[in-house]
């Protein structure tokens, strides 16, 4: 169980993302005991990363020391691994606390039954080719003969290669992902709570017998979600410091027991 207030930060693609969205994301975090009790991160907080045996990546070496902090704090980290940082959970595990997971998350955010996946591969018909695809990239061969590349040499690579999956919003708008959420939220033994990332669409709203939410991309965006026991709200971070809350979405009546 994760308690709120909780933070919820999707897509931020360090690597890519501008130093001002870097700042933005570390002043936010180190801001997170003041604010919230719990944080969860939708996937891609890296536009690349692998955890070599003795290397590690310099992107993002701050915002991997705020989230220590914070679990040093006594605050939960959940890490849902996306399609950019799937290559490095038990390293990423140790250096920070936080808790990684390539599979979907179920489980209760305080009062919310919640699940909670990075997105890619759920569509059954569109993402059929990249499921194909991702089932050799994660294969345990593929994964040691990149780990045996000069992690320069490795990283240029994935970096060109990765252009196309981070580009803007999904086409659809997030049609895709709503569905199958909506899906989800509609199944009688289903969540109360959704959350994707993946998309690069912000959404917060009703559907099924739920709630939909997906935190955006912080690097477009800046954008992130806070769960609390009744309600969820998408919300804005500003320089200012102000953070805006832009939706609100009520968490619907318990269901009933027999």
């Amino acid at each position: 169980m994760l308690p709120t207030p909780c933070h919820v930060i999707g897509d931020v693609h360090l690597g890519v993302a501008s130093p001002e969205s870097e700042q933005a994301l570390l002043r936010l975090l180190r801001d997170v005991p003041s604010r919230a009790r719990s944080v969860v991160i939708m996937g891609d907080l890296f536009d690349f990363w692998f955890a070599w045996e003795s290397a590690m990546p310099r992107t993002g070496f701050r915002v991997l020391s705020a989230l220590a902090d914070l679990h040093d704090a006594g605050i939960p980290v959940l890490w849902i691994g996306g399609n950019h940082d799937c290559w490095g959970g038990d390293a990423l595990q140790k250096e920070t606390g936080a808790v990684y997971t390539l599979d979907p998350w179920r489980g209760r955010i305080g009062a919310w039954d919640a699940m909670l996946a990075h997105g890619d591969g759920l569509r059954e018909v569109e993402d059929a080719p990249y499921r194909r695809l991702r089932a050799v990239l994660r294969h345990p061969w593929a994964i040691r003969a990149f780990g045996a590349l000069h992690p320069t040499l490795a990283t240029r690579i994935a970096m060109r290669s990765s252009k196309t999956s981070r580009k803007g919003r999904a086409r659809d708008g997030g049609a895709g992902l709503l569905a199958v959420a909506t899906a989800a939220l509609t199944d009688v033994d289903g969540p109360q709570l959704v959350l994707h990332g993946h998309s690069h669409v912000p959404t917060l709203l009703r559907a099924g017998h739920g709630v939909y939410g997906n935190a955006g991309a912080w690097y477009l965006d800046r954008q992130y979600l806070v769960i609390d026991d009744e309600q969820v709200t998408r919300r804005e971070w500003h320089p200012s410091g102000e953070h805006v809350v832009l939706d609100v979405a009520e968490r619907p009546p318990q269901k009933a027991t027999p």
